[in-house]
């Protein structure tokens, strides 16, 4: 029977034992216009993010395998895509691959594409009722396939003891097999990061 994705704060005993092991980087983005004190809380959390990572590998293993969504192009191209989302997550990512983890895209191209444009049209705010609803649906149909999707590479790719590292956003629903032990990359830094977007209620996660 699949799981859902959990949270695990903090390392435990539970951390030494034999399986596959998958740690949740959440993926934040900036606002559209530069905020400083956005960039400083973000500078921050991707700097704890990163011990928080190194701490895990100390009492796992070090991540091997890395899976980041919005990407559906792997090595060079892959890295080149995240590098134009402008996000921290490049650089973590960026520095396990020179270091010899295997990077795998877990989007298909098509399906990125329509997931996209799903949700512009629920960002721009529909007027009918009937339209939203539609477009809701839409998106929540593809949005699962997506998921699905991620859920089956990390599961084909993430063998034996290896630990992998997702980095997305928060909020997905995705279920992986019960032999994968997931632990929720969340520093301090990240709440912080969040109180920034509800107090200029800005969307957070978007």
């Amino acid at each position: 029977m699949a799981k859902k994705l959990g949270k695990v704060r903090k390392p435990s005993a539970k951390i030494f034992e034999k399986g596959r092991k998958l740690l949740f980087l959440p993926l934040v983005f900036s606002t559209e216009e530069p905020e400083p004190e956005l960039t400083k809380r973000l500078d921050e959390y991707w700097k704890q993010a990163r011990l928080q990572i190194e701490k895990l590998e100390a009492g796992l293993a070090k991540v091997s395998k890395i899976y980041h969504e919005l990407v559906s192009d792997a090595e060079k191209e892959g890295v080149k895509a995240m590098e134009e989302m402008d996000t921290g997550s490049k650089d973590i990512v960026k520095g396990y691959i020179q270091r010899g983890a295997e990077f795998y895209p877990v989007e298909e191209r098509s399906l990125l594409s329509e997931f996209i444009d799903w949700n512009r049209c629920l960002s721009i705010g529909l007027l009918s009722r009937r339209a939203l609803e539609q477009v809701e649906q839409a998106y929540n149909d593809v949005q699962c396939r997506r998921q699905e999707r991620i859920a089956k590479i990390v599961n084909e790719t993430l063998k034996g003891d290896e630990v992998g590292m997702l980095v997305m956003r928060e909020g997905c629903d995705i279920q992986f097999p019960p032999d994968i032990q997931v632990f929720f990359i969340s520093p301090p830094a990240l709440d912080e990061v969040k109180k920034w977007f509800a107090e200029n209620r800005y969307a957070y996660g978007q």
